[in-house]
Parts: structure tokens; sequence; C-alpha cells
């Protein structure tokens, strides 16, 4: 047996070099990684008798062994800091929850008439990139914009390739229909080459171009051909007006701040691209130990290893490592970053804009924190729990006609909706529209798992449905040892309206009903819509991609290749519908003959 840690004697020992330090608890699991200048200075300052702070004396007092690793700099320091948070997530340590890419608009390159599309992920595809966006609605917004102003294409490829006549893209004025050649090859290259102008932040020159095209269309008598120019101009002015944020040069930036205290801070990231600010994002860094300076800083590192840094990134606070992650970043970079405090200029408005925002983000999720533990609290008094419940999951069945048996699970705990962990369930071996079977069937699986420790088991598990629902899957929890889990059917009441739900508590016959608007059935209705949308979605993929398949299947000749083949010419059933013969007989490995049979097959009566 190891005799017990002694601080006292182990931080004496610890050299005054930069370094990484590892505090394990009883069992060896690693609670807390950090980097330290001295790591002798750092190390002590958790053992010195004058630090009170709460959050450090908890993690201390749960220490069993420390162990360093002395480095030959502090940018080695940072960088091992940031490995082994991001190998292991010690649970007192900065750790970010969310690693998704920041969305791009992707111009392609390959095409005639090229096309704006969505991308997220490795831009290894040829073409332009546009961004990085704050989020999906970015994007989306501004391809809107752009479809609007310029009328580019966004369907894809396989489509655009079999149009006969124009689409509602067209006849809603979003599209030139190249497709069908209603404008020519350079006119829709000068619309894509002021789009792309946009894009870059020159909007003031493709004022200008859209000028000398207006006056030279009028001169040409070509009126409407003016008009539509004309609205361009007008709709392109109503865009620039709404840009708040505009830098006197072209810089690429991130501007990064900061708020909070340990354990409940907002870090809000705006980004500066071509100098127009596209918008803000923030995140909740698990940090229930580091000072702001600290928590930034390893925010920093880990952020930058899934999002290219640009060549400046500017931050609220001064943080002494600043000159190590300069060094760091340029590493992942393969370019210089500079990271710098603006006092002052557009750059320091730039923070104070991202340090409100960042504050705002963390009232927001404060005040839908408190709002959360009151409906919990509430809704343990409802059902008479000892406790409030910090993990609730919520089961629902969708079919039609009993066909395409989707079961959901969603899971919610202490501040809200868990998506990462929701769950469906395909049932297969069941008689159709036996929902009590389905039931049985997905809380068995579901169960197994958690009894197997892959799943963490919730406090509360409740079921859409009444008692006959609760009684069937009671029987499965008690075979599988969770006879004790409070299990809790959600009936809809007389009128089938919010507000009127009735809970079956299981072992109890009478239902209790939640006072209507009260925070408990707001709780409940919201866990059980969300179980209900998940359910339906899942169940309406499945019977899509099964009528697709069905359809296709019952047409005598064609075979697995053919219909993978005419699926993946015309980009979907959707396509295959609306192809006429000729169109049909384009695709690899479909005669004449076959193409009259698909088409009539698919068109009865025509």
């Amino acid at each position: 047996m190891s005799p017990p840690f002694d601080p006292k004697s182990y931080i004496a020992a610890l050299p005054r070099r930069p370094g990484v330090y590892r505090m394990f608890g009883g069992a060896h699991e690693l609670l807390y990684v950090g980097k330290a200048r001295s790591l002798k200075d750092r190390v002590g300052t958790y053992f010195a008798a004058g630090n009170v702070n709460p959050k450090v004396q908890a993690l201390v007092h749960q220490i069993a062994d420390i162990e360093v690793t002395v480095t030959n700099s502090e940018i080695e320091a940072l960088l091992l800091e940031y490995n082994l948070i991001k190998e292991h997530r010690p649970r007192f340590n900065v750790v970010l929850r969310d690693d998704k890419s920041f969305p791009y608009i992707h111009l392609t390159a390959s095409h005639t008439f090229p096309r704006l599309a969505f991308h997220r992920g490795p831009r290894s595809a040829p073409g332009r990139y546009f961004g990085p966006f704050p989020s999906a609605g970015a994007v989306r917004d501004t391809l809107n914009q752009l479809q609007k102003l310029f009328r580019i294409r966004n369907c894809r490829d396989s489509f655009f390739e079999n149009r006969s006549r124009p689409c509602l893209q067209h006849q809603i004025g979003r599209c030139s229909a190249p497709c069908v050649g209603l404008i020519s090859r350079d006119a829709y290259a000068q619309d894509i080459d002021s789009a792309v102008k946009v894009l870059e932040g020159r909007s003031d020159e493709v004022n200008v171009t859209l000028q000398a095209r207006m006056q030279e269309a009028s001169a040409r008598l070509e009126f409407e051909r003016a008009a539509q120019i004309r609205d361009q101009l007008a709709a392109l002015k109503a865009i620039q007006a709404q840009q708040v944020v505009t830098a006197e040069d072209e810089r690429d930036v991130d501007v990064i701040e900061i708020v909070g205290e340990p354990g409940e801070y907002a870090v809000s990231v705006m980004l500066v691209r071509g100098g127009r600010n596209l918008g803000t994002s923030s995140s909740f860094p698990r940090a229930a130990l580091a000072e702001p300076e600290e928590a930034l800083s390893s925010f920093l590192m880990q952020y930058y290893a899934s999002h290219e840094p640009p060549p400046e990134v500017l931050v609220g606070r001064r943080l002494e490592d600043a000159e190590s992650l300069e060094q760091a970043l340029a590493g992942l970079a393969g370019h210089t970053v500079r990271v710098r405090c603006p006092a002052r200029g557009l750059a320091a408005r730039w923070v104070q804009l991202t340090r409100e925002n960042a504050a705002q983000a963390l009232r927001m999720r404060l005040s839908r924190k408190q709002g959360m533990e009151e409906m919990l609290s509430a809704l343990a008094v409802q059902l008479d729990l000892p406790a409030p419940p910090t993990r609730m999951e919520c089961f629902d069945i969708s079919h039609t006609g009993g066909e395409g048996t989707v079961a959901s699970c969603v899971v919610f705990g202490t501040e809200g909706s868990l998506k990462k962990e929701y769950r469906r369930f395909n049932i297969t071996g069941v008689t159709p529209g036996d929902d009590y079977g389905a039931l049985k069937q997905a809380l068995e699986r579901r169960y197994t798992r958690i009894r197997h420790e892959e799943v963490a088991p919730p406090d509360l598990l409740l079921i859409d449905g009444g008692l006959g629902q609760i009684d069937g899957v009671h029987e499965v929890l008690a075979k599988l040892g969770f006879a004790d889990l409070p299990l809790v059917g959600v009936a809809k009441g007389p009128d089938r309206r919010p507000g009127q739900e009735r809970l079956f508590v299981y072992g109890q016959p009478v239902p209790r009903v939640p006072e209507a608007h009260s925070p408990a059935s707001r709780l409940i209705q919201q866990i059980r819509d969300e179980a209900h949308r998940f359910a339906i979605t899942g169940h309406r993929r499945k019977r899509a991609r099964r009528y697709t398949k069905s359809v296709l299947e019952a047409i005598p000749g064609l075979g697995p290749a053919k219909r993978r083949a005419l699926l993946t010419h015309f980009g979907g059933l959707q396509g295959v519908l609306r192809a006429g013969v000729a169109d049909l007989e384009k695709v690899s490995g479909i005669g004449a003959t076959l193409a009259r049979t698909l088409y009539d097959h698919l068109h009865p009566g025509s």
C-alpha cells in the first residue's frame, strides 16, 4: 500500500521549470491537467493556506497523487496540456463539448453554370469556399439573399441535367433557369461574378457594375432587363443597409471574449472576414477551477484544433501566455497568427461587441437553466419524487397503419434536451399496429444497454400512453432489474389539447392532472412533444425509403443495378417521376422498350 500523498514534501521537490501537472483521485482517475511556467510555484498555489476558493478546495480534497512532466518551454507545456485534455477530458478542466465545424458557402468549379451551395466538412472538393459562417442559419440566409439578388441556381447537377422546363425556383424569381437556356452563359457568369464580389465584401463594386449595366440596357431599349437590374440594385442596397459593422480595411479576424466566473463561463466568437462581421457563436466551456484568462487560453487551443485560425485573433483580456499561444497556433495553421488585446479603435469596438454578445448568451443560458430547475422541482412535487430528476427519458411510437414502426427515445437533463443522446429503434417482428409490443421491444433494447453500463440510467421514465402501456413496459423493466425506476404514462386529455395531460404513475390507478400551464405541465408537454416529433421524423424517413424501393421494385425488368442507376442519374425518385421517355433512355442500361415500360408504370392512364 502506497503512503498517503504529502503535498508539502512533494511541492518542495518540484523544479521551477515549465511543464504540465496531472492531479489524480483515489482510484487514480485523472481529475485535472494544468500547465505552468514554474511547476513549483503553480502547484503550490493549490495547497496555500490563503487559497479558500471552494472549487479549488473541492479538488484538493480529492487529490491522492500528482504527476508532472517537465518541458523545455511554455509552448511545449501548452501543447502537451491540450493533448492530455483532449485525450482524457478530466472533469475539472475546461472542456469544449461541441467540436462541430463552421459551415461555408461552396462555389462549384466544374460546371458551365456553377452553383452556390451550403457546405460543412473538409474543403477538398474543387471550387471556392466562402466563410466560415457562425451558423447554418447564417449560410442559408446569405444564400437566400444571393438567390433573390442574382437568381443563381441551387439544384444538384443531376437535377439540372434532366430538366425539360423551368422549375418552381424560376417561377418564384429565384433562378434564371440556365437548365433550359433562358439565360446565356455570359450573362450567368456576370451574375456569378457579382455574387462572388458580394461574398468578398465588395458590394460597392457590384453597385457600380449594376448601374452601368442598367444604363446600357436602357440605351439598347431593353427596358425589361433594365427594370430587372434596377430591382437588383434596390435589393442590394437594402442588404448593405443591414450590415452594421464594417471595417475600413479587409482584415480576416476572429474576436473572442469570455465572461462569467469559474463553473459558469460563456465564450463568444465573432467572425470578421474581409472586414465584414459575419455574426457570433457562443460556447459554454466547463471550467470549474480556471480563472477567466486561463479558461480563455485553454479555449483557444481547443477551438483552433478544429477551426483554422485567421492571421489575427483579438481577445478581451491580456493573456500571460499570448506569445506561446501565437507560436502554437502558427504551428497548427501554417502561417503567422497574432493574438492581441486591443485598447482602442475599431478592434476595441469589436471586442466590446463580442463581450456584450457573450454576456447576453450567458444571461439567456442562466435564465433557461433557472426555468428548467423550476420545472424539474415542480415535476418532483407533482409526482412525489424524493428529489428533482436530473436525467429523464421519454418513449413514443410512430407508424402508418402498422407499417414502418419506429420507436423514439429522447433524453432531457438539467439544462434541457440532450439531443446527442436521442435514439431511434426500428421495430421488427411484432404484429402491425401493436404499440404495446413495439414499446416492449424498444425498452428491452434500450435498458439492456443501460444494464451493461453502456448508457447512463435515467431518474424518471416517461411513456406516451396510459395504464396499459406502463403496465406492459414495467414487465420489461422488472426483468432487466429496473423495477424501482419511477415510471409515468403521459396520456392526452379528453379534448386532446395541450395542458390537459393526465399522468399515470405506475402502481397508482388514479391519474394525476397537473394544473394547465404550470411549470410541471410545460415540462411534460415539452418532453412528450419532442419524443413525438423525433418518432414521426424517423418514421417518415423510413416510409420514404420504403416507398422509393417498392415503387421501382414492382417494375418488371428493372433490377437492383438499374434502379440504382436511375436514382443516381436523376437525383432521387422525384427526378425519375418527372422524367420523360426520352430522358429515361439516356440512363445507362435503360433501353427504349424498358423506358416506355417504366414510364407507363409510373404514369398509369397517361
